[in-house]
């Protein structure tokens, strides 16, 4: 097995949260030599070096600098670190007869169905209070729940369409008794004042087939995005600024403080323009300069052609399972893609013999969408919507390729290491 495909494994298994992700990240930049910054602080960044800064312990931007030129723009690629998953209402625990059950409410849209009979677990973060302070900590249990399933007997209907109720279906049970507080029991020895807890799907990530061509695990949308794009950073060699933003609440909307909706993007952007602007220069026209000729590729994954239904698909842009990245396309904008930005990164791509398919809907279908229409409203920037072919999206067990993985990262690079210029109706490639 490759090495990075084992690694995104582990990276899969331990990223239960956005908190737990941006954690791990932060510790993949810290040991590659990535310096942490403060929002809070004015930057003085040195060329060639790689920094990072996080918002709510959630969301995460890091960068390379190159040769700290910011008129020649951005090379940004953009991702999200939450998925569809159940969140623990205060007051968590309750009863039926002697069964003890976690009051949730659902997060994201995810398949309900498929959060029945599995492993689960509890994993977020508290706010201990210590003294005169206030501090976030990730926690996550030691011990597993489950959402048990109506036994066929019991409703003999069940497999001509199962209709789940969330405040009655989906109560994952927790225990017998009179039942434990549910932070007492993940964090015994702390003053906990509030949390962000949420029962997560805990099942370990595995390949099959029969050349274990297939890779299923949970919360491949979108750590797909949030593992190549960090990877792509740290391997590549940048002339030009690049940056690799991971955004929480995707699968909500992006509309709070750290997510694609959200200023976190523009601040960094901006931070990294005061920081190298001279005495002299007028700030306002640089940062027009850097935007305007800056690329994003917001990555979030594809969906592949079902086996099962293909019906499913569009009739011409059928997306297979490592055949390749992704470029998704939407004539109402669901995705950003237009002819200009898909040739822009099909040039690149094809000038690293990277492969490349491309993704339609079918047109009597309602698209998805995802962060790049929704970061755009805050920093306009030319932009192409990629992702990986995957199946069964928003399971709490989805299925890529082990192929695709390394494909997704040297594609990254290759557009991390490509200085695009943009003239009018012109684009010039260096690098």
């Amino acid at each position: 097995m490759l090495k990075d495909v084992a690694e995104f494994m582990e990276f899969l298994q331990t990223g239960l949260t956005p908190y737990h992700v941006v954690k791990n990240v932060c510790s993949m930049l810290t040991r590659e030599g990535f310096i942490a910054l403060s929002e809070g602080d004015s930057w003085e960044l040195e060329p060639n070096t790689g920094y990072y800064v996080t918002r709510n312990g959630s969301s995460i931007v890091a960068f390379k600098t190159g040769e700290l030129n910011v008129r020649r723009g951005f090379n940004i690629v953009a991702s999200h670190t939450d998925s569809p998953c159940l969140k623990i209402k205060n007051n968590a625990l309750t009863a039926t007869a002697s069964y003890q059950r976690l009051n949730v409410e659902t997060y994201g849209g995810a398949l309900y169905y498929t959060m029945l009979d599995r492993p689960l677990r509890i994993a977020g973060r508290v706010i201990e209070r210590d003294g005169d302070r206030l501090r976030a900590v990730n926690v996550q249990s030691d011990f597993l729940v489950t959402i048990p399933s109506v036994a066929i007997h019991q409703n003999r209907e069940a497999n001509d369409g199962l209709k789940l109720n969330p405040q009655v279906d989906l109560l994952p049970l927790i225990g017998m008794g009179d039942g434990e507080d549910v932070v007492r029991a993940i964090a015994p020895e702390k003053d906990v004042v509030d949390y962000d807890l949420f029962v997560v799907p805990d099942t370990e990530p595995y390949t099959y087939g029969a050349k274990d061509e297939f890779l299923a695990a949970p919360r491949l949308d979108d750590l797909t995005g949030v593992f190549g794009g960090m990877k792509a950073l740290i391997k590549s060699n940048c002339s030009t600024i690049s940056v690799c933003a991971c955004f929480d609440n995707e699968e909500v909307g992006s509309g709070t403080k750290q997510g694609a909706g959200s200023t976190l993007l523009k601040d960094v952007l901006y931070g990294i323009i005061c920081a190298v602007a001279e005495p002299d220069d007028a700030v306002e026209e640089l940062s027009r300069n850097a935007v305007a000729n800056s690329f994003l590729v917001s990555m979030d994954n594809a969906h592949a052609l079902h086996p099962n239904h293909p019906e499913k698909c569009d009739p011409t842009n059928r997306c297979l399972i490592n055949k390749g990245i992704v470029i998704k396309h939407h004539a109402n904008q669901a995705y950003l893609t237009d002819g200009m930005s898909s040739a822009v990164l099909k040039n690149i791509l094809d000038k690293a013999n990277v492969p490349h398919q491309d993704f339609f809907n079918r047109s009597d279908a309602r698209s998805g969408s995802t962060l790049g229409t929704i970061s755009n409203r805050q920093v306009s920037l030319h932009t192409v919507d990629i992702g990986l072919a995957q199946l069964a999206m928003h399971s709490f067990c989805e299925t890529m390729g082990t192929d695709d993985l390394a494909v997704l990262v040297d594609g990254l690079k290759a557009f991390y290491q490509t200085d695009v210029r943009f003239f009018g109706d012109e684009v010039v490639f260096e690098g």
